[in-house]
């Protein structure tokens, strides 16, 4: 008995030229009205709008708010980076997710807002002058050097390294106590040092206040001053504002008015202090 074979159950694929050309040709079709869409100027108005109602930084996705080194900013670069910076509802609608997130970090204190902060600055006296002898090499050993030094009780206190500045380190704490406690150690590690020749002395600067907090950097009055502190210290003086040493246990400091001193670019009443540790 012959037997006969059974039909494949499988359906048939049509893999025809003319098949192929046609489903490429609906794509391109389908593309084409999702780049439209996504252009559309009245849609990405739309969207700008809907972004300026939600919390956080509206202008999210400027070089600005992307220059940290959070989630919420390394996020945002991916999205502009994709987008290769062309307005676009997709780009709009991602920034706006990042802004939300970044607001809701802020809100649970992982961001910046309206809190006070203690802003630090440290500079290295002399640098300039001594690495213009040294050649970039013995620098660069240096400068590794001293940021194990001084960078190491910052972090140990809860402080944010906000950005190194060649010779000079930018610093945010909440606790004023511990931004002093971590500028005194980090002065005296420091002063242990013997490099290349060359005896590394620190000055600081310390100032509170309410700086804004755009990306991973901080603006505004209060960085003005800090820096402005920072910049007017002698070899290993550490120079506080009146507003800091007010936050500061008294009977843990022993401070010196310094009234001669004007710092350009801080604000005419400004009060100005040595301090030590008691």
């Amino acid at each position: 008995m012959d037997e006969t074979p059974e039909d494949d159950a499988s359906p048939a694929i049509d893999d025809s030229p003319t098949r192929i050309a046609r489903f490429r040709a609906g794509a391109a079709r389908a593309g084409d009205r999702a780049r439209g869409l996504d252009r559309s100027p009245g849609l990405q108005r739309a969207v700008k709008r809907l972004r300026e109602t939600l919390p956080g930084d509206a202008h999210f996705g400027d070089p600005l708010s992307l220059g940290g080194a959070r989630y919420p900013e390394a996020a945002g670069r991916a999205i502009v980076g994709l987008t290769g910076h062309r307005p676009g509802v997709t780009r709009e609608v991602g920034l706006g997710g990042v802004q939300v997130w970044q607001s809701m970090l802020e809100r649970f204190g992982r961001g910046g807002g309206e809190h006070e902060v203690v802003l630090v600055f440290t500079d290295l006296v002399e640098f300039s002058r001594w690495s213009l002898e040294a050649g970039d090499d013995a620098v660069l050993r240096v400068l590794r050097r001293v940021a194990d030094a001084w960078e190491t009780p910052m972090t140990a206190r809860a402080g944010t390294v906000v950005k190194r500045l060649g010779d000079g380190l930018m610093v945010a704490f909440a606790d004023p106590s511990a931004a002093l406690a971590a500028v005194v150690e980090a002065r005296r590690r420091l002063g242990e040092l013997h490099l290349e020749g060359w005896e590394p002395r620190m000055r600081a600067g310390l100032h509170s206040g309410r700086p804004r907090r755009v990306g991973g950097d901080y603006l505004g009055v209060a960085v003005n001053t800090a820096a402005r502190l920072g910049d007017a210290g002698k070899a290993d003086e550490i120079l506080v504002s009146g507003d800091l040493l007010r936050r500061l246990d008294a009977t843990t400091v022993t401070a010196r008015r310094k009234r001669r001193l004007r710092l350009k670019g801080a604000p005419e009443d400004l009060e100005v202090y040595a301090v030590e540790p008691a």
